[in-house]
């Protein structure tokens, strides 16, 4: 359950106030590709997203790595639920443990989570909600 709370907190990092989230959202960073978050469910105590980075490929435009985390409010918590099969990059393909036990599955999507969420803030991620502000009236 550790790794579950550090991912709530690391979520934290790229967006504080989880009330704040919405529909679809873009973070940016000079260094990095976008990453897109979707919010995919809301529910009084859990929020389901997925987030994503978006590669461009022969085929069409390939999500990579493409999880969808579960957020649990009220036990301050995140689990990344599942993960696409299939990697565009190989680094991400030797973190596929096969055939095997569930829990070897979740331990190892959730550390891939964790290592994520740390590597996109130290890379100057996070959703920002900008309030709009209405324009000042003329001066007359």
């Amino acid at each position: 359950m550790s790794l579950y709370e550090s991912n709530f907190v690391r979520l934290g990092w790229l967006f504080p106030d989880k009330t704040q989230l919405r529909e679809s959202m873009v973070s940016t960073a000079s260094d990095d590709l976008p990453l897109y978050l979707e919010v995919l469910e809301m529910t009084r105590y859990t929020t389901t997203v997925r987030m994503t980075y978006l590669f461009d490929d022969p085929a069409g435009c390939v999500a990579d790595p493409d999880l969808r985390v579960r957020l649990y409010h009220d036990a301050r918590m995140a689990e990344a639920m599942n993960c696409k099969d299939s990697h565009r990059h190989a680094v991400l393909r030797k973190l596929d443990p096969g055939p095997g036990a569930e829990l070897s599955r979740r331990w190892t999507r959730n550390i891939m989570l964790n290592k994520w969420l740390e590597y996109c803030a130290d890379m100057g991620h996070g959703f920002q909600i900008r309030e709009q502000r209405p324009a000042p009236a003329p001066i007359s």
